[in-house]
């Protein structure tokens, strides 16, 4: 009988936890804290948390090979797949209007994007550290984190750099939640408050047969310039396209709703399947949550400056806070936008005229993977 109380203790999962199994699933549950109390990107981070208590609870082996989520991150994550059809149904929910209407904030999208590469630089500067051994491949999809761009950050990182998926998805994902956190005192402090007063000019109507262009003038140019960035943006076009054409509403309908949810799911609990202890319980983790974090700081900061330049161009015309829209947190950053310049000036609506430079981080963000794996030849 001893012998048969040895053998059910042996299999309980109390009897084969370990301390870092323990801990995981505290950063499980904190996800979902997050989530549900905090409200920050719950989408994502609901999966997200679960699917990383799901991964450290022992012998259930759920995200082994043979379990449910290693059959579902082998197929969307190992891939690339999920990524992708994210980014269809970002296209199918974006308006690109006011980046079309204005099409000079483009240039803010692409200041922004400068963090991605500095980042990049301070993550093969953290070699000199020990225990720290990033590779020019490790160190790109690190720095794509800046871009503040999930799935374009789990596209590179499946490419570049599997082993630091979950760490680099979770860096990517936190810092698209802690936007209104981290932004708005850096936006404080590049600007003054006469410049976040700054009201700018009605944009002007765009027609339909720009915007059903758009998105195939955009592919074109792609294609041309840096083949390796279509599978982003090609992606993110055909779902623009699929909401702006208006003869196929079912098509883009469920671009919007049901491809895009269902992936969503699947997608965070395929990350959160990346959450092991031992993958993911390690000085280098540490350093991917910081350089992620300086990665933001610095896209925003450089979109801001770049606006600050523009409004000097313009004579005043260009309030410089929708620079630090430029990192690719669709609509998040916009709306931040938008909050701190009411905070200033309480007729001062910026929430379209954000969403130029927003959507243009998006595109810009893609580009920027498009670049990396061109240098990195993944």
């Amino acid at each position: 009988m001893l012998d048969g109380f040895k053998e059910i203790w042996a299999s309980t999962g109390i009897a084969n936890v370990a301390f870092g199994e323990i801990v995981m699933i505290i950063v499980g549950c904190l996800l979902l804290y997050l989530a549900i109390r905090k409200r920050f990107e719950p989408l994502l981070l609901v999966p997200i948390g679960f699917g990383a208590i799901l991964t450290n609870i022992p012998l259930a082996g759920i995200a082994g090979d043979d379990g449910l989520l290693g059959y579902v991150s082998h197929v969307g994550i190992d891939t690339g797949v999920f990524p992708l059809l994210i980014f269809m149904g970002v296209g199918a929910l974006t308006d690109f209007g006011a980046l079309i209407a204005n099409p000079k904030t483009i240039i803010l999208g692409a200041a922004a994007q400068f963090g991605i590469f500095v980042t990049l630089l301070g993550a093969l500067l953290l070699n000199e550290l020990p225990g720290f051994d990033f590779s020019l491949a490790d160190a790109s999809a690190i720095g794509i984190i800046g871009g503040a761009d999930g799935p374009t950050a789990i596209f590179l990182a499946t490419r570049l750099s599997p082993d630091l998926l979950g760490a680099i998805a979770v860096a990517a994902y936190s810092y698209m939640a802690l936007v209104p956190i981290i932004q708005p005192p850096i936006m404080r402090l590049l600007t003054t408050k006469e410049e976040r007063a700054i009201t700018m000019e009605q944009l002007r109507p765009v027609s339909r047969i720009e915007k059903i262009l758009f998105p195939l003038v955009v592919l074109f140019v792609t294609a041309m310039c840096l083949p390796t960035a279509v599978p982003l943006i090609g992606m993110l076009t055909l779902g623009n396209l699929l909401r702006e054409c208006g003869v196929v509403e079912r098509l883009s309908k469920a671009a919007q709703n049901e491809i895009i949810n269902i992936v969503t799911i699947f997608l965070g609990l395929a990350v959160g399947a990346k959450l092991s202890a031992t993958a993911f319980l390690n000085v280098e983790t540490l350093g991917i949550l910081a350089l992620g974090a300086f990665a933001f700081s610095v896209g925003t900061a450089s979109g801001l400056l770049m606006g600050k330049l523009m409004c000097w161009m313009s004579g005043g015309k260009i309030n410089p806070l929708i620079g630090a829209a430029g990192v690719s947190a669709v609509p998040m950053a916009a709306r931040v936008v938008n909050k701190i310049g009411l905070e200033a000036n309480s007729s001062n609506h910026l929430l379209m005229h954000a969403m130029g430079p927003n959507v243009a981080g998006v595109i810009g963000s893609a580009v920027a993977a498009g670049v990396l794996l061109a240098l990195t030849g993944g």
